[in-house]
């Protein structure tokens, strides 16, 4: 069975941000990722990691423009400066909360310039920051329209462009869905390029056990697959309190 982690950004959200982590540390998950811990000092989520026992296994870069601007543009032609920038103060934010994965995000963007620029930027990351893993994540065109990764088999593309080790593929159960119509085969045909690995059901984004998934088979794939990497539950609760849709792990 794989490891499971809680993405905090979403699960237990009707707590306060710090004590999201003694909830899922109490609900007996060991790791946790964080979508984009750069509002609070890197030094207090730190705390609240340690004082929990808790790993970071991942959050999400560039960090957002709080004036108004998208949450992601690596794929966005003639932002090589910003992103150069702001990548260098997520890596401020990495020395100390030391996530094992930083998702680099695409941005709203289409054509040939927009995937020679997100090349050239995630080359540009990974050989600036070597000994740290980065992942890039397919979004579905429903949920996020004009999204640039927005399949697969262009996520697989890319990383063959990219070419470098520190760069890998991250799965996400809902979005695989609905983009391709069947999670389970996009695993099976992807497997070998996922570092990391979300899950969440179709089409409302809930918890596992709803929707047209069988989680059960995704985790018998993963683990026939040899998936070593953390599973992080990224869904959006359907009942007012996490802990109450949290039986798809009992089961």
């Amino acid at each position: 069975m794989p490891r499971f982690a809680a993405n905090i950004s979403l699960l237990f959200a009707e707590l306060p941000y710090l004590d999201r982590f003694p909830a899922a540390a109490q609900a007996g998950f060991k790791a946790v990722e964080i979508l984009f811990p750069y509002e609070l000092a890197a030094k207090d989520t730190r705390r609240a990691l340690l004082s929990h026992g808790l790993k970071l296994v991942l959050i999400n870069a560039p960090p957002p423009n709080y004036t108004g601007g998208t949450p992601g543009y690596a794929a966005v032609p003639g932002g090589q400066a910003r992103f150069q920038s702001d990548i260098k103060r997520v890596m401020r934010y990495a020395d100390v909360l030391r996530p094992g994965l930083i998702h680099v995000m695409a941005g709203y963007v289409s054509g040939p310039e927009a995937a020679d620029t997100f090349v050239r930027n995630l080359q540009w990351a990974a050989d600036s920051a070597p000994k740290q893993q980065f992942t890039i994540e397919p979004l579905n065109p429903i949920s996020q329209p004009d999204y640039f990764l927005n399949s697969y088999d262009l996520a697989a593309e890319i990383l063959d462009r990219v070419d470098r080790p520190n760069v890998g593929l991250q799965y996400d159960s809902f979005h695989a869905h609905m983009i391709h119509g069947n999670a389970i085969e996009v695993w099976k045909t992807h497997k070998d390029r996922i570092t990391h690995a979300q899950i969440g059901a179709a089409p409302d984004r809930s918890e596992p056990g709803r929707g047209p998934t069988d989680f059960q088979a995704l985790f018998d794939a993963m683990d026939d697959s040899g998936y070593a990497g953390w599973v992080s539950a990224e869904y959006t609760p359907s009942l007012p309190r996490t802990i109450d849709t949290l039986g798809w792990i009992r089961a």
